[in-house]
């Protein structure tokens, strides 16, 4: 079965979490239409603070992207990975994976904070948007309403 992953990341610092930044920020899509890809891969797609919020697409491996993919039983189980143990805020219940029926799919959203190392940098933000769908579908199936919404955002003061 066809297996349709988009990961969408935003990144940004302190200077956009107000006025007229946090404003172009919160407008960024959180889908988008699908490029010609080859099996087993991924649209990822990143938009910095610092490029304004510009989207920037590629292709990569499937098997790059941050979520766990398993099939079994005629479902898809869907769960993203949380890498950064030193982000913020804490995720020590977090929901269970999802299992799509053929021709289902899902927008997982989780957000981090980051602080440098040393403290010596300001604080940066991170949303991650998984789009994942099972099953054929047409180009613009994330620019529609899922079937699945998990938001796993926390408070990132």
């Amino acid at each position: 079965m066809e297996i349709t992953v988009q990961w969408i990341r935003t990144s940004w610092t302190k200077q956009s979490r107000g006025g007229e930044a946090a404003s172009r920020r919160n407008a960024t899509p959180i889908g988008f239409a699908l490029p010609h890809a080859e099996a087993d891969s991924a649209h990822v797609i990143r938009m910095h603070e610092r490029d304004g919020f510009e989207p920037y697409g590629t292709q990569e491996d499937r098997g790059r992207v941050d979520v766990q993919l398993r099939e079994a039983d005629g479902r898809l189980r869907v769960l993203p990975r949380v890498e950064p143990l030193f982000a913020l805020p804490p995720r020590p219940r977090r929901p269970p994976a999802v299992r799509l029926a053929p021709g289902q799919w899902v927008r997982w959203q989780l957000n981090y904070r980051f602080s440098s190392m040393a403290g010596m940098q300001d604080w940066s933000y991170w949303l991650d948007t998984f789009n994942i769908a099972y099953g054929p579908v047409n180009a613009d199936v994330f620019l529609s309403a899922p079937t699945v919404f998990v938001d796993e955002q926390g408070p990132l003061r």
